[in-house]
């Protein structure tokens, strides 16, 4: 495919381009703070015969962002169409986050928290004929680049915006990013009102919206009822899956695996829902693989998912291209899909096949994999969703019965990972004011098998099967390895947590009557510490034991010479 002309704005490059910032609306020393909370920049990438695609203003990854926000010329894409793509960040590119950002992630979803080293793109394409250009068409791209999993309602806002823009261009986009400035930074557990071209999106921050929403932006009373978006991030599970749903389970189970998976589809939109769609099923477990919603062989990163020297990775790899087909032959899952129909019947399931009857030039849709499922398959959530479809019940209602089948499902299978994981942490009376806390034991596989006997998920989920052997490769997958880092890291904090606490519940001047010099620098130090790091989130304190611990902090230095005060509290 040939590539051509874009443009580009972001919070560096935006004055006097997108989203210049109008006098008198921000606090001074922060421009653009409030866009960059939610967008890395804005892109446009439009086609020129002769140039091909290209960001008319310089942009992260330029050359990845120009190739993915095109569908490649076998999707044959005409009219509006909208898809997302992931890529990763270039090194020493990487842009310090500011507090609002880091405050926006505490106590969000880890599956909803801003990624630290990729960026997210949502695209609107458009491709209409237009006799007034060389080519015969009119073919050009909104991007939207964040690191915000927020995928609902970025199309959401592209919906809005991108029509617009494409009739009246860079003035449009101007206002826009205007706007977004002044949105409130992305709080979770709060439902916020995002003003936008004379409509207002309704939004959860957190996930789902819970609750009326308060009035939070001036402009609230003078525009028209709110477009409501119940999540920013959840997709119609029910439509992206109906090709597939005979084959959920068995999906479920390679996607907690983490085993490398191919998804090859018509178009970038049906790629792009259905990697995210896959990737989701394991909420509330935070998905530790790579993915890519849409990729294609221009990617920088072509080389190394198809290198034949090594095992393939582990990733999520969606794509529009079958020459993918031949050069990932040895990728041991593949999952071709065609073109969604919303007809009121259940599509033709595609059918599990083996490995060896896939076609480089001819392959029809299918689950091409070797695996046998651990578990027996669910027959009765099946027969839920035909009837579902005979008594038309609305598609929101089918995701919600199937979201919640693969929730209880990812929950069965971690409640007694968490169970034993809770063994593990020492009795709070072990936890002693000026002894280093105990450690956290060791977790071992074999002490957790043998108590699935009585602690198992046969205890929450009816279907039958090999548990053990799933849990046995769970131990080898990436996820197992996310969640106990993540785990072990919640108890360490909270541990040190609970030795905080200790410290400051006890009387720190009879500590202080027999120590020396060094044993109370020391003690301050580490109380200092603690308070950092309690300060920004990362331990689980009470107020009120922060103040004990500043005033702990105070008494101790009170009691050292006047030139150890000084250095421990210079003027």
């Amino acid at each position: 495919m040939d590539q051509g002309a874009g443009a580009g704005a972001g919070p560096q490059r935006a004055r006097g381009r997108l989203g210049a910032p109008s006098s008198g609306t921000r606090a001074p020393g922060t421009p653009w703070a409030r866009f960059s909370a939610w967008l890395e920049c804005v892109c446009v990438v439009t086609f020129d015969l002769e140039l091909g695609q290209a960001l008319e203003v310089r942009g992260p990854r330029k050359s990845s962002i120009c190739y993915l926000s095109f569908p490649d010329s076998h999707s044959g894409c005409l009219g509006d169409t909208q898809f997302s793509f992931r890529i990763r960040q270039c090194g020493g590119q990487r842009r310090p986050g500011h507090a609002g950002e880091k405050r926006s992630d505490t106590g969000a979803p880890t599956s909803l928290q801003r990624e630290p080293a990729h960026y997210f793109g949502y695209v609107y394409f458009r491709q209409v004929k237009d006799s007034s250009v060389k080519r015969g068409y009119f073919q050009k791209s909104l991007v939207l680049l964040s690191r915000l999993p927020f995928v609902r309602l970025f199309q959401a806002l592209l919906g809005l915006v991108a029509p617009e823009f494409f009739d009246k261009l860079a003035p449009c986009l101007e206002a826009v990013c205007n706007e977004i400035d002044q949105w409130p930074v992305p709080a979770p557990g709060q439902t916020l009102s995002l003003p936008v071209m004379g409509v207002v999106l309704q939004v959860g921050a957190g996930g789902r919206l819970e609750g009326p929403c308060p009035g939070s932006h001036p402009l609230q009373t003078l525009l028209p009822a709110p477009v409501v978006l119940p999540s920013v991030h959840e997709l119609d599970l029910f439509r992206c899956f109906r090709s597939v749903l005979a084959h959920v389970q068995l999906l479920w189970e390679l996607m907690l695996l983490g085993e490398p998976l191919l998804v090859l589809a018509p178009s970038p939109a049906v790629s792009s829902e259905m990697v995210l769609a896959l990737t989701s099923c394991l909420r509330p477990l935070k998905f530790c693989c790579d993915y890519r919603p849409y990729f294609t062989i221009h990617d920088s990163e072509f080389k190394e998912f198809t290198t034949r020297t090594q095992a393939p990775p582990n990733v999520v790899l969606g794509v529009t291209n079958p020459f993918f087909i031949k050069t990932l032959q040895h990728w041991p899952h593949i999952l071709r899909v065609g073109e969604p129909k919303m007809s009121g019947d259940l599509p033709k399931q595609v059918k599990l096949k083996k490995p060896s009857r896939l076609k480089t030039l001819d392959t029809k849709p299918g689950l091409y994999t070797a695996y046998t499922a651990h578990l027996h398959r669910d027959k009765t959530l099946l027969r839920r969703l035909l009837k579902g479809l005979q008594k038309k019940r609305p598609s929101d209602v089918q995701t919600a019965v199937l979201r919640r089948h693969l929730l209880e499902l990812t929950q069965s299978f971690i409640i007694p990972l968490e169970h034993y994981m809770a063994s593990l942490m020492p009795l709070q009376k072990g936890i002693v004011p000026w002894k280093t806390p105990p450690q956290i034991r060791p977790f071992r596989q074999d002490d957790f098998l043998r108590s699935l006997e009585h602690t198992g998920p046969q205890l929450t989920c009816v279907l039958k099967g090999d548990w053990l052997g799933l849990y046995r490769r769970f131990f080898k997958s990436p996820h197992f390895d996310g969640w106990y880092r993540q785990r072990h890291r919640e108890m360490t904090q909270k541990l040190e947590a609970l030795h905080l606490e200790a410290i400051c519940e006890a009387n720190i001047e009879i500590w202080m009557k027999d120590k020396s010099e060094v044993e109370v620098v020391d003690l301050i130090l580490k109380l200092r510490e603690r308070l950092v790091r309690a300060q920004g989130h990362q331990l689980p304190v009470k107020e009120a034991t922060l103040k004990r611990a500043r005033l702990y902090i105070d008494t101790a230095i009170g009691s050292l010479p006047k030139d150890l005060q000084a250095v421990l509290c210079p003027p």
